[in-house]
């Protein structure tokens, strides 16, 4: 697997190894210790989520507040995902700034979300399903999330904004600037 820093050095792209023939294909999708070696520190993911969802639907941009902080380790198993992680760390030099990567179920690339993002995929493809690994269980109190269409982000969905389908919760979600944040002096590790 190959791991690729991004413009926003704490998220990761991990390119795996795509073993395939005429039969079909064989792909390593995680291995925790060379993860941990790029990273420099441990993660336990002890959670798997998938979800399936249409065209135009956009999720998210969603985190939880310590102590139920999460990372995530996001992929696409089949279609195409516009996968973004907002850096919502006070403090930090890319506060405010995105990361975007295109998912999908062909190029099986993943994204490293770390604690102190936020993060939301609009689906580009007619549908698609997502999986993701979490390190920490969901908190229903620590439950966040910030307007997909802050114009302090900015985040090209790639996809008309008439045509997104989002639900109650994310149409209601604060702007970064009245959400809650993390710290870039809080420890979100060990």
């Amino acid at each position: 697997m190959k791991f690729i820093r991004t413009e926003i050095p704490d998220v990761v792209i991990c390119d795996p190894v795509v073993h395939g023939d005429e039969r079909g294909y064989f792909v390593e999708t995680y291995r925790k210790d060379k993860l941990e070696a790029f990273l420099g520190f441990a993660v336990d993911f002890c959670q798997d989520n998938e979800s399936k969802s249409k065209q135009g639907v956009l999720r998210g941009l969603h985190y939880q507040l310590p102590p139920s902080a999460q990372t995530k380790l996001v992929r696409v198993i089949t279609g195409k995902v516009l996968d973004v992680a907002v850096d919502i760390r006070k403090g930090s030099p890319t506060f405010g700034r995105y990361v975007a990567v295109e998912l999908t179920g062909e190029n099986k690339r993943q994204l490293f979300v770390p604690r102190g993002f936020a993060h939301g995929f609009a689906v580009l493809s007619e549908e698609a399903t997502f999986a993701y690994k979490v390190d920490n269980f969901y908190n229903p109190e620590c439950d966040r999330g910030i307007a997909f269409d802050d114009p302090a982000i900015g985040i090209d969905w790639q996809l008309p904004k008439d045509r997104l389908q989002l639900s109650d919760k994310d149409r209601k979600q604060p702007l970064l600037k009245e959400a809650d944040l993390f710290d870039l002096s809080e420890k979100l590790y060990g």
